[in-house]
């Protein structure tokens, strides 16, 4: 039977019947929404972009993690226990994966959404973070939170950058040993100077100059430590885990946070504070955490 004859299927679909009429407007429109749909569940994440917060206890990590969710500031306590809040990108920044998007697109208004997660600063309780460390599949950015007037003395200087020091060892053990040519997506590290209306908090450059050298004399002093105990003579083997204890760049010369962009880590120091006596001021932090949405 031909394509043109009175019965052929052919025919018959192009015919003015009831059922013909029915069949194209019943694909014409549900297929371009089982399309949309099917594409739209494949391509957007079920997961929000996610922002770590560290830092030593008392630096004004869970004020700041209040701010993001509330919009508002907070009274706050010493955390114990890691907590996750979805926070929105406050009125006035963009999204950098948003910049040609217009304010009415619905994808405009996701893209603003993110996960805080904030991680106990005691030193007790940093297993949580190294816990989170271990896992940066859906890791956007770490905002590593210091308490501006506590780095101007030695204590507070000597802790905070000891725990910078070992949360960027690990970021760099993490691309050092990637098993693939490409190696990981970079990390970009905040270190958030708060409170930095105090009297006596460091400005945002001095507190960066002040970390470097304390972060200087702590990989010295872990070298010289691993010497003393015999690792480093030890072998070509022992040789290359001493290699790997050390931050930054070999050699005896000073530790400056522009090393870190060799192993896949931007570091960037910016002051502000949370809690202040004329409100709250954090912008440059959330133009960073817009950057990297």
């Amino acid at each position: 039977m031909a394509w043109h004859d009175q019965d052929s299927w052919l025919t018959a679909a192009f015919a003015p019947k009831l059922s013909t009429i029915v069949v194209t407007l019943l694909l014409t429109l549900l297929l371009p929404i089982l399309l949309h749909h099917f594409i739209y569940r494949r391509a957007t994440p079920t997961t929000l972009p996610t922002f770590l917060l560290l830092g030593p206890s008392g630096a004004g990590k869970t004020a700041l993690l209040t701010l993001a969710e509330r919009n508002q500031v907070a009274a706050t306590r010493t955390s114990t226990s890691p907590l996750a809040v979805e926070a929105l990108l406050p009125e006035g920044f963009t999204p950098a994966s948003s910049h040609y998007r217009s304010p009415g697109d619905p994808t405009f208004e996701r893209s603003r959404c993110f996960l805080l997660v904030d991680t106990p600063g005691h030193g007790k309780l940093r297993h949580f973070a190294t816990a989170q460390l271990a896992d940066l599949s859906n890791v956007r950015g770490i905002v590593f939170v210091v308490d501006a007037a506590a780095v101007a003395e030695e204590a507070g200087l000597n802790e905070a950058a000891g725990y910078l020091h070992d949360v960027l060892l690990t970021l760099q053990k993490r691309y050092t040993g990637a098993k693939t040519s490409k190696g990981p997506k970079e990390i970009p590290v905040l270190v958030a100077a708060n409170k930095e209306d105090l009297f006596t908090a460091l400005p945002q450059h001095l507190a960066r100059l002040e970390l470097e050298k304390a972060i200087s004399r702590i990989r010295k002093s872990k070298a010289t430590g691993l010497k003393d105990s015999g690792v480093a003579m030890g072998g070509e083997e022992d040789a290359m885990e001493d290699e790997r204890e050390w931050l930054g760049e070999g050699g005896e010369g000073p530790f400056e946070f522009q090393q870190m962009e060799e192993v896949g880590t931007s570091v960037t120091v910016l002051g502000g504070n949370v809690l202040g006596s004329e409100g709250s001021d954090v912008k440059g932090w959330f133009e960073w955490i817009a950057e990297h949405l």
